[in-house]
């Protein structure tokens, strides 16, 4: 029995399905989805508590939802360094920075590459779906999908253009070490 370590994953588990929440968000935003759909409500009232007060003070650059990004940030700096407290680890704050870093664009990497694969699926099977999920999973996948498209345009009638996506995301992430 390791209490510790079942601490860490309850902290890992609930800050990492937050900050995952906080970027589909983001990406909705981005992409400039319908925020009538139930999913996107749902990420609304359960992200706001802490983006409301966040955008008071950390201003949108452009497009991009300044506050959205740094709270995931903090959220990843707050998670590793408690786990390094329970864990006993004494870590050096620019170690921790790059690793929060490099664990949220893992994070939108994988996020990427499981909605792709849904899209495949659906595609098989999903056409008479009526779900509010999937318009939003087109919606997410399409700027990713769409240089793809552009690049190599179906054959035969069979769009290619998600199993070369999945290889530069899986490419991607074999880079960053995961």
């Amino acid at each position: 029995m390791n209490p510790s370590a079942a601490l860490i994953y309850l902290i890992t588990t609930l800050t990492d399905l937050f900050i995952t929440a906080i970027l589909l968000r983001l990406l909705l935003q981005w992409v400039k989805a319908d925020f009538y759909n139930p999913l996107c409500q749902f990420l609304i009232k359960v992200t706001n508590p802490v983006l409301i007060p966040l955008r008071r003070v950390i201003p949108s650059i452009g497009k991009l939802d300044t506050a959205a990004v740094v709270a995931m940030l903090l959220l990843e700096l707050i998670q590793l360094l408690i786990i390094g407290q329970i864990a006993g680890a004494d870590f050096q704050l620019q170690f921790i920075l790059l690793y929060a870093v490099r664990k949220l664009l893992v994070l939108l990497l994988m996020t990427y590459f499981v909605l792709i694969i849904v899209r495949v699926i659906l595609s098989w099977v999903g056409s008479s779906l009526r779900h509010p999920l999937i318009p939003l999973i087109y919606q997410l996948t399409a700027p990713v999908l769409r240089p793809f498209s552009r690049l190599i345009p179906p054959m035969g009638g069979v769009d290619l253009s998600p199993l070369f996506a999945l290889i530069a995301l899986r490419f991607l992430l074999l880079l960053m070490g995961w």
